[in-house]
């Protein structure tokens, strides 16, 4: 029996991405304007160093989006997550109670603790394997591959007693 699975994501949503290109244009034009033409923005025009620790954070912030990925690898040894640059889990088949695909709603994207699956790792979407441990922990892995993933889940022997 062979058991493999690989997933990875990362935020495509373009309205995301509409508003962090749409910020970014803001400190362009201030740098742009006040630092490169020596022309202050504004009636009430911030200082210079302001202007680029507010043009460091947007990018970086966009940085940051770019960034973060969401991968999901389960083969022979277990299931293994890692939500870049936060969390890294590592779960040995012997260590799971139960798993099974479901629809979480809608909590939002990133890490959304409180759901009544435990913690969910979403980067889109509402679908996502619910893991929970023998120790009692639970949490959910968001998955834009839920076809595959449920092909995958259905070869595992803990998915029986989901």
């Amino acid at each position: 029996m062979k058991i493999e699975f690989k997933e990875r994501q990362k935020f495509t949503q373009w309205w995301i991405w509409l508003i962090l290109i749409g910020l970014s244009i803001i400190p362009v034009y201030g740098i742009y304007k006040q630092l490169i033409m020596g022309i202050p923005v504004g009636t009430k025009p911030v200082s210079d160093l302001t202007m680029t620790i507010l043009s460091i954070f947007i990018f970086g912030l966009i940085y940051f989006n770019w960034y973060m990925t969401l991968i999901t690898e389960i083969n022979k040894d277990g299931i293994k997550m890692r939500f870049i640059p936060f969390v890294k889990k590592e779960i040995q088949w012997s260590e799971l109670k139960s798993i099974k695909i479901v629809n979480y709603g809608f909590v939002g994207y990133g890490i959304r603790l409180g759901s009544k699956y435990g913690t969910v790792y979403n980067m889109k979407g509402n679908r996502g394997l619910a893991i929970e441990l023998n120790n009692g922990k639970k949490f959910v892995i968001g998955t834009q591959k839920e076809m595959e993933l449920k092909n995958v889940v259905e070869k595992m022997p803990v998915a029986n007693n989901a």
